[in-house]
């Protein structure tokens, strides 16, 4: 008999888990009791889908995979088992954005079966009528619209922590190997994932083709860096490149990510409309990166009485709060100005305590048990939105491998822009996992209702492949191609502000 391996042990144990807590889970996803409190079923909700993300996030750590993968993955398995064993919240949270929808529709005084059918369309909102106007109907739509604004607020909390950990000096630092493997990185697998997509599915539309395009462009780096890290070559010339690449990759995508959604919008492809979409981006981004910091230092001059818990986070919440509210008013998208707001926030603006490393807390440890909390929630319904049936289609599965193609030949060239000397096939892979960042594109595009539930399947898949191939791939190709020596002194953006943010909390 063979020996059982700890991957092996671990995966039963996370069975025996699920196992145990089917019982609870059905108990939750399926409301057949009345409750006296309206807000007892939100919270059993909630509970349920937080369970879900913790069973994921537990196996995936346990496997040696991103955590974001045992999420996403957890809510693919239970959104399927659960749909087919028809459980009432899982049928009407596959639907994703199209309940929030519905609920506005509800709210601009709409009958719930003309909300439905306005949000979904008449051949797909049959079912759902039936459950709405049930006697838990009313219910079900509030945890299912509770769930939708906790992702929402996920998705802002993320962008704010990936901004966070970068900052206006390393943009206006980075070198031109990671400017070129950045502009590559993002244009060619547009172009790729825009023609693959016309190729495989002649009669897609051309918002639809832009939108795939754009998913195909982003890129996670936070993966590529802990594969760096376990290897210990974070300080490489091929890490720099890596890291500095992808602090342009962000803000490029983000800019994409405008320019598309404007077009989408405004349901033309005017090169007027498109030059000011870019215009109304940068004017954004200019103004914030220019005038937020003022702005923070009037507030936290207002606020000295406060103790430096109290002052950090709420000028932190208010500010990721007020700039992504004011990206939306510019016609962008929320996440950019969440991006925005972590690229200006750090804690040397809190001088009035002391230096940074004299605080007790920083913004970081403040805000990450928020996007502990919220950011799980938004994978794991990400995950239920996947509708495996999509897949019996012929034409869905090519165009699956037709993006997956397009995603990884698109960042794999992109490893061409570092100069002749670096480890160019590394600095592709490097950039090839796309993770939190595509499933993000994805979910607009979807609340947009430019990509339905196939193609929405199928930029899932690519981002689970892509983000499961490339930590091994990486690895062993430093292993074997070398990293270069010690980056020089201005190839990697200055970490002045991430230095603050590893000092804060060192006592004196």
């Amino acid at each position: 008999m063979k020996p059982v391996t700890g991957n092996h042990r671990h995966l039963q144990l996370l069975c025996l888990l699920l196992a145990l807590a089917f019982p609870s889970l059905a108990a939750a996803f399926q409301f057949h009791t009345s409750h006296g409190d309206p807000v007892a079923p939100v919270i059993i909700g909630v509970t349920a889908i937080l369970f879900v993300a913790l069973l994921g996030r537990f196996g995936a750590r346990k496997l040696g995979l991103p955590s974001v993968l045992g999420e996403l993955g957890m809510g693919i398995l239970i959104g399927n088992l659960a749909y087919i064993a028809g459980f009432d919240l899982i049928v009407v949270l596959r639907e994703g954005p199209a309940i929030f929808d519905t609920v506005e529709n509800l709210l601009h005084g709409d009958g719930i079966e003309q909300a439905l059918s306005h949000a979904l369309g008449p051949e797909r909102s049959g079912h759902l009528i039936s459950l709405l106007t049930g006697p838990h109907g009313n219910e079900l739509i509030q945890v299912a619209h509770t769930l939708d604004v906790f992702s929402r607020y996920g998705i802002i909390f993320l962008l704010f922590m990936v901004g966070l950990r970068t900052s206006v000096e390393e943009m206006r630092q980075v070198g031109p190997d990671s400017l070129r493997v950045a502009l590559i990185g993002v244009l060619l697998p547009f172009a790729l994932g825009f023609a693959s997509s016309y190729l495989l599915i002649p009669e897609i539309t051309f918002h639809t083709s832009l939108f795939l395009g754009a998913a195909l462009g982003a890129t996670s780096v936070g993966i590529s860096v802990m594969v760096l890290q376990e290897l210990n070559l974070e300080n490489t010339r091929v890490a720099h490149i890596i890291l500095g690449a992808a602090v342009l990759d962000d803000i490029l995508g983000l800019l994409l990510l405008a320019i598309v959604s404007g077009v989408v919008v405004t349901g033309g492809i005017e090169i007027l409309q498109i030059l000011m979409v870019i215009v109304m981006t940068s004017v954004f981004l200019a103004g914030a990166i220019y005038l937020g910091p003022y702005l923070l230092k009037l507030v936290i001059r207002l606020i000295h009485h406060l103790d430096i818990l109290e002052a950090k986070l709420f000028v932190s919440f208010l500010f990721v709060m007020v700039l992504a509210w004011m990206a939306n008013l510019a016609g962008l998208a929320t996440i950019i100005g969440a991006c925005t707001a972590g690229l200006i926030m750090h804690d040397a603006y809190f001088k009035h305590w002391g230096r940074a490393r004299e605080h007790s807390v920083c913004i970081r440890d403040l805000i990450m048990p928020l996007e502990a909390i919220l950011v799980p929630i938004f994978f794991v319904l990400m995950g239920i939105q996947v509708k495996l049936e999509t897949f019996l289609d012929w034409h869905v599965v090519m165009l699956a491998g037709g993006l997956l193609v397009s995603a990884i030949a698109g960042k794999l060239l992109a490893g061409l822009g570092a100069a002749r000397g670096n480890n160019r096939w590394a600095v592709g892979l490097g950039m090839l996992p796309r993770g939190e960042v595509g499933l993000i594109f994805a979910a607009i595009g979807k609340s947009l209702e430019v990509i339905d539930d196939a193609l929405f399947s199928a930029i899932v898949l690519m981002v689970i492949l892509t983000t499961l191939i490339a930590p091994p791939l990486l690895k062993r190709s430093l292993q074997s191609g070398g990293a270069g020596g010690p980056g020089e002194a201005g190839s990697m953006p200055g970490r002045t502000k991430q230095r603050e943010i590893e000092e804060c909390g060192q006592r004196r």
